[in-house]
């Protein structure tokens, strides 16, 4: 694992279950999820229609893009399907004390 610091995202109460939402984070705009009680970050942009991924619909593991369907699996960024031809960004995570850490440069 990388030696890059833990930065302090969001309240773990502000990641609704089985849900997504949009934060801000050190000037990047990403995604945070909840699902079965686990917390995942990406990019919150779409690589293919640069739609904000918070905006779309989350389907177990996967976030679908609001503009043209694309998906990407929250856990690792990989696209799933077309029109995505480009994977997103995915964080390390981790919860301490009610509060969501990421690693931006892992």
């Amino acid at each position: 694992m990388s030696d890059s610091p833990w930065i302090e995202a969001v309240d773990e109460d502000g990641v609704p279950d089985d849900d997504v939402v949009g934060v801000q984070v050190a000037g990047r705009d990403l995604a945070f999820y909840k699902v079965d009680g686990s917390v995942y970050a990406t990019d919150n942009i779409c690589t293919h229609g640069h739609a904000r991924l918070c905006d779309g619909f989350l389907d177990g593991f996967e976030i679908e893009c609001p503009l043209h369907q694309g998906k990407f699996d929250i856990r690792s960024g990989r696209g799933t399907c077309a029109p995505v031809t480009e994977d997103i960004r995915s964080y390390p995570v981790r919860i301490e004390g009610g509060r969501v850490y990421l690693q931006l440069e892992a």
